[in-house]
Order: C-alpha cells, then sequence, then structure tokens
C-alpha cells in the first residue's frame, strides 16, 4: 500500500479555512484532519476524539516528555498537540491527512516531514478579511482590532508554503484545493507504487 500524504494548511482566522476544509474531506475519499489534543475544557456540542482529543495537563505533558507530537504550543492557559503516532499510523494505511495548525506548527512538522505539503489560505483583502471578523458578531472593535493584528503577522509568512489559495469566491477556492491535493495523488512515484502490478503488466515481453 502506498504512503499517504501529510498536508498542512494555515490561515488566519477569518479567511475560512476551517469550511473549506471541511468542505474538502466530505468531498474526497482518503483524506482526513489529525484530531489535535487539548487541555482546554470540552465545549458543549463537541465530542471527544472527533473535535480534539481532551487530556489533563500531567497526560499532556507525558506526551510531550515522550516525542509524541509533531508540534505543540500553548495558547492562552490551554496547550495544544499534534500526535506524532497517530498521523504516521493514518499515512502509513495510505490515508492522506490534513493538519490544521498555525505558521509556527507548520516550522516544526516541516523540520521533522520535509517532505509535507504546506498550503497557506489568504483572504482577498484586508477589507474583506475584516469585514468577516466583524460578522461574527461575538466581539467588539478592540477584539476584531487585536485579530486583524495578528491575521497580518500570521499572512506575514505565507511565502515559507508550497502553494497559496486565495479565498474570495469560495466554490473557487475549494475547487483549486481539491486540484492540488488529486495533483499529488497523481505524482509517479505514489502512483507507481499503488499500480505497480499494472505497470509490470503493461512492460512485460
Amino acid at each position: 500500500m502506498s504512503q499517504g500524504t501529510l498536508f498542512i494548511v494555515s490561515a488566519p482566522s477569518g479567511a475560512g479555512k476551517t469550511s473549506l476544509v471541511r468542505e474538502l474531506i466530505e468531498s474526497l475519499d482518503g483524506i482526513q484532519v489529525s484530531v489535535s489534543h487539548t487541555t482546554r475544557d470540552m465545549r458543549p456540542g463537541e465530542v471527544d476524539g472527533v473535535n480534539y482529543h481532551f487530556v489533563d495537563m500531567a497526560t499532556f505533558d507525558g506526551m510531550v516528555e515522550q516525542g509524541d507530537f509533531f508540534e505543540h504550543a500553548r495558547v492562552f492557559n490551554n496547550c495544544y498537540g499534534t500526535s506524532r503516532s497517530a498521523v504516521e499510523k493514518l499515512l502509513a494505511a495510505g490515508q492522506d491527512v490534513i493538519l490544521e495548525i498555525d505558521w509556527q506548527g507548520a516550522r516544526q512538522v516541516r523540520s521533522q516531514v520535509p517532505e509535507a505539503v504546506s498550503i497557506f489560505i489568504l483572504p482577498p483583502s484586508r477589507d474583506e478579511l475584516e469585514r468577516r471578523l466583524s460578522s461574527r458578531g461575538t466581539d467588539d472593535h478592540q477584539i476584531v482590532t487585536a485579530r486583524m493584528h495578528e491575521a497580518v503577522s500570521e499572512m506575514s509568512h505565507y511565502a515559507e508554503y508550497d502553494y497559496l489559495v486565495i479565498n474570495d469566491d469560495f466554490t473557487t477556492a475549494l475547487e483549486e484545493l481539491r486540484a492540488l491535493i488529486i495533483a499529488h495523488r497523481l505524482r509517479t512515484p505514489r502512483l507507481a507504487q499503488r499500480h505497480q502490478p499494472l505497470l509490470n503488466a503493461l512492460l512485460s515481453d
């Protein structure tokens, strides 16, 4: 069985990353999002093992000490991490895996998995990004301003990624994302491994 591909997808808040990835995995077989570990409390409607693997700080620290995370970070008072063993198991089974992580996590993963394919999603403009952040209606102007500042900082790292997708029209951005995944599935080493009996038959005397 051929090895799956590890895809890294990053974007500033408000660029539409979560919606695009959700639609992508619903429209393509053989690809899934890695479920991160976190120490934060479970929110209403969330399911352990689906939204996150919810663990206590002692468990999380133990996983860090054992080197079980591709990447991990503390965000405010909570910790988040991507399990190396879980991702490697899926890849070995031929599954493509998406990591939804920020640029710092992406750097950590690329240093360990140089063949990972990284994609950065951008909004069509700063005005549109601010409109999307404001339209949530749950944050005051000061919080939106802070998130805009954070988004600009995140976007400054776009050049570290292999591909850029600009989410102006959602359908177009989704098709571009799908095209990237499909193109990598058609690369010669992966397809040759998957279809070795066919290639042997085609080339036999």
